[in-house]
């Protein structure tokens, strides 16, 4: 590689808007989730591709569920919309009783889209009231703020996933057919270049909420200490272009150049190239149906063991976490995320400096997804959201085309499997210095 249909309304979400009303806020993030849904059928919203993913009409069950239990819930004499729900939608808390099984959630043909749709509309009627009434006090309106912030992860969640299942569609139907399609010639759009990244002891991670005022999950905290090495960082993220020459030299023939676990993954599963790129390793699959792809657009649907291995092949590493999150602090959060309506990854203007740091594509590190010094999960059955799954998993930075812009800043930390293809994962490069 070069070193230098159903009415949900409109399918295009808005902007949430930096307003300080509880309700607002509330009312523009569910109105983005079903805004989201919308280009959807019954039959695309109940479909479920493989385990790791959720039908659509489940996450927009399980984010409303989400309000009636942690926020509606907990008012004394609360008697819930329909009883058996809560094991139909529960996701992971074991605290509040048994759920069904994630890998037969696209079983559930029933309740249809229609009842979903009719659930959210009661469990937002009955928040308006509480908003109106006054009835939450300081301990629901932050969960009613961490519910917000989990439904824009299941924003994202609802686009990679139904990607993914209409990819396994011989049709390739598109998500949206308005979706803009930007291509470009074969040559790199800027030769890469290496910014040369803080050393010596430096702070990362955010202060913890809800002490402090602004929004961070708890694996996100405490602030600390660590220490930097002298190092370099790529200044935008790997194109498909530099990905490609990876492949045509043999990337994925080369076991020198895979961790043991990926090389098998390649072996096993026959991987030759990114997720939804074609065999031919000119076209893939969109939002927007199966389209050329842009060689100077950054490359996606990576798993962390391909990244590893580009990395290695191109004579660098992936960036730590820490690396990665002091340079990012010195930046606004703005890039290409779903208020862009692009929906898919884009090549980026050289203007100096890091670049693309935000949006665009979640960019793999080396960093296991491990606790903090300090670490304290939130208490009670919200200390389950994150703590329990530091564990055989990687974090990725930044974001990306499908992340909601209020949802980012420096010190997020998403995580996901080795393995893990389906989501809009890149990677940037870094290098030591001597």
């Amino acid at each position: 590689m070069p070193d230098t249909t159903t009415t949900l309304g409109s399918s295009r979400p808005d902007a949430v808007v930096d307003d300080a009303t509880p309700a607002s806020r509330y009312d523009v993030a569910r109105a983005r989730t079903q805004a989201l849904a919308a280009p959807l059928s019954p039959e695309d919203a109940t479909v479920q591709s493989m385990d790791d993913t959720s039908p659509s009409k489940w996450h927009l069950a399980h984010t409303t569920w989400f309000f009636e239990q942690f926020v509606l819930g907990m008012r004394d004499g609360y008697r819930v919309v329909h009883d058996d729900w809560d094991y139909l939608f529960n996701s992971y808390y074991n605290s509040v009783g048994p759920m069904h099984a994630r890998p037969q959630r696209g079983l559930l043909t029933r309740p249809g889209l229609a009842q979903v749709l009719a659930y959210r509309e009661e469990i937002d009627a009955r928040m308006a009231q509480g908003f109106e009434r006054g009835d939450f006090g300081d301990e629901a309106l932050q969960r009613i703020t961490l519910g917000l912030h989990h439904e824009q992860q299941h924003q994202e969640l609802l686009l990679t996933d139904i990607k993914h299942a209409f990819s396994r569609n011989p049709l390739h139907p598109a998500y949206r057919e308005d979706l803009e399609h930007v291509g470009g010639g074969m040559a790199s759009s800027h030769p890469l270049r290496w910014i040369t990244g803080s050393e010596g002891i430096v702070e990362i991670g955010a202060p913890a909420w809800p002490q402090h005022q602004a929004f961070a999950f708890d694996s996100e905290t405490p602030r600390h200490r660590v220490l930097l090495h002298p190092h370099v960082l790529a200044h935008r993220p790997v194109s498909n272009a530099e990905y490609r020459e990876f492949i045509d030299d043999g990337g994925y023939r080369n076991a020198s150049l895979w961790m043991s676990e990926g090389w098998s993954r390649v072996q096993d599963e026959a991987w030759a190239h990114p997720l939804y790129w074609d065999d031919d390793c000119d076209r893939e699959f969109t939002l927007g149906g199966q389209r050329e792809f842009d060689p100077n657009a950054p490359v996606s649907h990576l798993s962390y063991y391909e990244a590893d291995a580009f990395a290695r092949w191109a004579g660098a590493r992936l960036p730590t976490e820490a690396e990665w999150e002091h340079a990012a602090a010195a930046l606004p959060v703005r890039g290409n995320f779903v208020e862009s309506d692009a929906l898919h990854p884009l090549a980026g203007e050289d203007c100096g400096g890091l670049q693309q740091m935000f949006g665009d594509v979640w960019e793999w590190t080396s960093s296991a997804y491990m606790p903090y010094p300090g670490f304290r999960t939130l208490p009670g059955a919200l200390g389950e959201y994150n703590g329990k799954f530091m564990c055989g998993q990687w974090i990725l930075r930044g974001g990306s085309c499908a992340s909601p812009a209020g949802h980012l800043r420096a010190s997020y930390r998403n995580f996901f499997h080795p393995p893990d293809r389906w989501q809009f994962s890149g990677l940037r490069l870094a290098k030591d210095l001597p």
